[in-house]
């Protein structure tokens, strides 16, 4: 088996959903850190600050919230099993942020697993349109 091959949508969508935002939150990152990077040779400290703002709950929800009208109905059905799985935000996040930024998470996570990299950076660019 060829481990870095994508794999069907039908095996990436019966992976759990945390399991698909534990990979998601890695890809995310990955983008944010990259255009970050591409902007400009900065401190670590200052590359550090911009990407939290991106990677964080809250800013993870708001990304949502810029994709949303853009999913199609098989992500919107991925981002929703990854809302509504069971997992605990620590004492500082909004519950309902925190939701919303594990649902992103499991959508990038599938989609990462299928091999869609057109569309991780379509659905990015969306986010980042007019910032990072």
């Amino acid at each position: 088996m060829n481990e870095s091959a994508p794999m069907s949508r039908r095996d990436a969508a019966a992976y759990s959903p945390l399991t698909l935002a534990y990979l998601g939150d890695a890809v995310y990152e990955l983008l944010v850190r990259d255009r970050l990077l591409r902007q400009g040779n900065r401190p670590n400290g200052t590359l550090h600050s911009e990407a939290t703002g991106y990677v964080s709950s809250k800013g993870q929800s708001e990304a949502f919230l810029k994709i949303e009208p853009f999913l199609t109905e098989e992500e919107l059905a991925v981002y929703r099993r990854g809302r509504n799985a069971h997992s605990v935000p620590n004492k500082n996040n909004d519950y309902d942020e925190y939701r919303r930024a594990t649902g992103l998470e499991a959508v990038f996570g599938f989609l990462r697993l299928c091999g869609d990299d057109r569309r991780i950076n379509e659905l990015f660019s969306i986010i980042t349109e007019g910032t990072v």
